[in-house]
Parts: C-alpha cells; sequence; structure tokens
C-alpha cells in the first residue's frame, strides 16, 4: 500500500477516531477547499486502496488496522450504505440463511431493489442486485447486526428460498 499525504492522514486520523467508517462527501468537506479538491484527494485515495466508493456519496475506509489492507465489512451492512437504507430486500439464499431455513453459507448476496440492476463484488462478497417493481418485492422487516440495520425479506418469505 503507497503511503499517504498530510491531508489524507487528517481525514482518515479523523473518521478512525470517531469510528466513522461509512462516510459522505459532505461529512469531509470541511477540509478542501473546492468540490475540484476533494474529487483529486478521493481518487488519489480510492488509488491507494485506503476507501471504496460504495454509491454515487458514500464511501467506506478501509481502517487502518487493516492488514496489508484487506478487511471485511458485514455484507448486510455494505448492501443497506449502496442502497441508502430505503427502497431494497436481501432476498434468496443470503436471507433463507439469516433466518437457519439453511446451513449453507450462501456465496452469493440477492437484493431486489426498485433502483438498478447490476452485480458487484465488494470484500469478495458477490452482490446482484436485481430490480423489480414495488409490488413484487416480499415483505419485508428492519433488522439489526453489529450495530447497523439492514432490510431483509420476512422468515415466511425468505422459506421458499431454501
Amino acid at each position: 500500500m503507497k503511503g499517504i499525504s498530510g491531508k489524507e492522514m487528517e481525514i482518515v486520523s479523523e473518521l478512525e477516531f470517531k469510528n466513522q467508517y461509512f462516510f459522505t462527501r459532505e461529512e469531509i468537506k470541511r477540509h478542501f477547499t473546492s468540490a475540484n479538491e476533494m474529487n483529486v484527494y478521493l481518487h488519489r485515495m480510492r488509488k491507494k486502496g485506503r476507501i471504496i466508493k460504495l454509491n454515487k456519496h458514500t464511501y467506506y475506509l478501509i481502517p487502518v488496522r487493516a492488514i496489508g489492507g484487506k478487511w471485511s465489512e458485514h455484507p448486510y451492512a455494505i448492501i443497506d450504505e449502496i442502497m441508502d437504507g430505503k427502497g431494497y430486500c436481501i432476498a434468496g439464499k443470503a436471507a433463507a440463511y439469516y433466518w437457519k431455513h439453511m446451513e449453507q453459507i450462501p456465496f452469493q448476496y440477492e437484493v431486489f431493489n426498485t433502483r438498478m440492476q447490476k452485480k458487484m463484488e465488494i470484500f469478495h462478497a458477490k452482490i446482484n442486485f436485481i430490480k423489480k417493481r414495488k409490488e413484487n418485492l416480499p415483505k419485508i422487516t428492519e433488522r439489526e447486526i453489529r450495530g447497523h440495520r439492514f432490510l431483509i425479506a420476512t422468515k415466511g418469505e425468505s422459506r421458499k428460498w431454501s
């Protein structure tokens, strides 16, 4: 991993001190004189492997304590941050595994949502976003894991995927 500049270290230190690993551009803009300067620094930090861009506004800071730049966050928390906490449902075998309808650990996380259809791989978790109409989304419930909330198909809905 490449070294980081003084300004990058200032941002990383502040976020680590607050234990805030998910952050937005708005939360760090006070460190910069312009939006262009912020874009340059965010690009450099992404290139160095210090941050990961999750969506248009949200980034994930790789903690300094990560050994060799390797770190992992729970996929449910990552999915919630990518989707901005709304308009989605973790479904499929990931939901069945969460509710203990099956014992096999899922190798892919299916996310039903109303906005996008694409596949991503973040922290070696394969996430498959499947676009559906709002009325076709399964019934959902809000749960929490490691202090982060997420939306998942209800226990009854997830039985069909086991």
